[in-house]
């Protein structure tokens, strides 16, 4: 009888260890983290929150969004790096943390190629150049003839240093060949109530966070810094229009802790590009966020990832910027 138990038990196990050895067909089955590296209120915010909605209504757990936020994002994306890799910590990446931040700072705390996966991109974007209603320029020509006229008496604020925002700002310096102050701040959302006030007078700001206040009558919209128009505002010029070679886009994703196991991996990258197919994530990409959809996934971040670090490599030696 002893013998014939271990012989069923024998059969069955072929069934029941590969289950039991990988320990991801119940992921999730608590609440996972979402770490947004930037504080509450910009583009990131919102991307991550709507990302972890539609994740939520996905696997039917909780993905709740944690704003860790400074340092040009290095705290929050430490932080993801450093996670159980286990799928129950995810994050926020994007041109800041795998981009600008390499080539920025001397001594990165992670590194962006060994310790995060990139899950997949979820959107491309460019900023939008917002000024305070009351400056006297209504186009990006204006605005270049006021700042030749008076030189430093301008400013424009971004995030914090080395950001994709302030980066936007160096670089149309430049090109623009006009002399604006920056005032760095903590994050993109602080900024807005400043610049409604005129304490200062433009940003370079991500479109999810810039457009709204821009439709609103809030602020006024010069240019966005892609090349061509966007279309979720075809009625705002690129600043290239005005300023030839301008440009500088930017970029969201998914990230996971190297060591995530292959599974929770592959489901989730099958579950973002879900969510990115959807109609309602579309609509709010397209036609409220300015935002552009990337091709999702694993495949070919690499190869995108050596073409952005090219593309940026210019606005980081017009900045002068080096960061520890």
């Amino acid at each position: 009888m002893k013998r014939r138990s271990l012989l069923v038990a024998a059969l069955a196990a072929p069934s029941i260890v590969p289950a039991v050895a990988l320990g991801q067909g119940s992921w999730p089955n608590k609440t996972v983290k979402f770490i947004c590296p930037f504080a509450p209120g910009g583009g990131t915010d919102t991307v991550s929150r709507l990302m972890c909605d539609a994740l939520s209504k996905t696997f039917g757990q909780t993905f709740v969004v944690d704003n860790k936020g400074g340092a040009g994002g290095n705290i929050g994306t430490v932080e993801l790096a450093r996670a159980a890799p286990d799928g129950y910590t995810l994050g926020l990446i994007s041109v800041a943390s795998h981009t600008l931040n390499p080539m920025l700072y001397s001594r990165l705390p992670y590194n962006p190629d060994k310790d995060i996966v990139a899950v997949s991109r979820v959107a491309i974007l460019a900023n939008l150049l917002g000024v305070t209603n009351s400056l006297p320029a209504n186009n990006v020509a204006e605005l270049i003839a006021l700042c030749k006229k008076e030189p430093g008496k301008y400013s424009f604020a971004s995030s914090g240093p080395g950001t994709s925002l302030h980066l936007s700002g160096e670089l149309f310096k430049k090109l623009a060949g006009v002399d604006i102050i920056h005032v760095p701040y903590k994050g993109a959302g602080p900024v807005y109530s400043d610049l409604m006030a005129g304490v200062v007078n433009m940003m370079f700001a991500n479109m999810p966070s810039m457009l709204p206040q821009v439709r609103g009558g809030k602020l006024k919209g010069l240019g966005v810094t892609s090349a061509q128009r966007s279309r979720a505002a075809p009625d705002i010029p690129a600043i290239a229009e005005t300023v030839p070679g301008y440009v500088a886009t930017s970029w969201y994703g998914i990230g996971a802790p190297a060591g995530t196991p292959e599974p929770i991996l592959a489901r989730l990258e099958t579950a973002i590009a879900e969510a990115l197919k959807s109609a309602d994530i579309q609509k709010r990409w397209n036609d409220d966020l300015g935002l552009d959809l990337p091709p999702p996934g694993r495949a070919g971040f690499d190869k995108f990832l050596a073409e952005d670090r090219k593309l940026w490599e210019p606005a980081v030696k017009a900045s002068g910027v080096k960061l520890d």
